[in-house]
């Protein structure tokens, strides 16, 4: 049995995945990010995302986090720095930060991953995402969906050719206005 890749993101109604594009993050959103980290043992991610992640949410070499980040970042970040990461790349030599690098034929590599054994994979990005699906092999997709119109910005899943059919499994909606959606292929 393969583990699960599990794809989850923010994005605007427009379908706007920056990260600076929805509503600024609250305890109850940031509450259900750390809880959606808890369902995998491992995270996948392209280079971008790696890099931006790795700049916000890494342990800094002092032990403690910075002043800047509240009791519900600081919670986030406990749980995903120690997690094992995977880094899809193939225009950076090596990773750190509890990482493998993986190159070459992505899709190959990915399928390999999820043969190991784990609680799953949380998949995180732009580019990296599209092509996983593209290929099917995302079990998962959780979306957070903002009421914000971005007007610009990277589009969910920009470039599937074909029509993946989901099934919605799980709603549900935030204070804030935001609603978060899981959806699995359909059979």
């Amino acid at each position: 049995m393969t583990q699960p890749l599990r794809y989850a993101i923010n994005v605007t109604l427009d379908g706007c995945v920056h990260h600076e594009a929805g509503l600024p993050p609250d305890s109850e959103s940031m509450a259900f990010w750390t809880d959606e980290l808890r369902r995998s043992d491992t995270l996948l991610y392209g280079r971008v995302t790696y890099e931006l992640m790795l700049g916000a949410w890494r342990r800094p070499e002092s032990g403690e986090w910075p002043d800047w980040m509240d009791a519900d970042e600081v919670a986030f970040s406990e749980v995903m720095d120690p997690m094992r990461k995977v880094v899809a790349s193939g225009t950076i030599d090596a990773v750190d930060w509890n990482a493998e690098l993986i190159s070459g034929d992505v899709v190959e590599a990915v399928r390999a991953l999820k043969e190991r054994p784990g609680r799953g994979i949380s998949l995180g990005g732009v580019q990296l995402p599209a092509a996983l699906a593209a290929a099917g092999l995302i079990d998962e997709y959780t979306f957070v969906v903002h009421p914000v119109v971005a007007g610009r910005g990277p589009r969910l899943l920009d470039g599937i050719r074909n029509q993946m059919r989901l099934e919605l499994v799980e709603r549900r909606e935030f204070r804030s206005g935001a609603t978060a959606q899981r959806y699995r292929a359909a059979s």
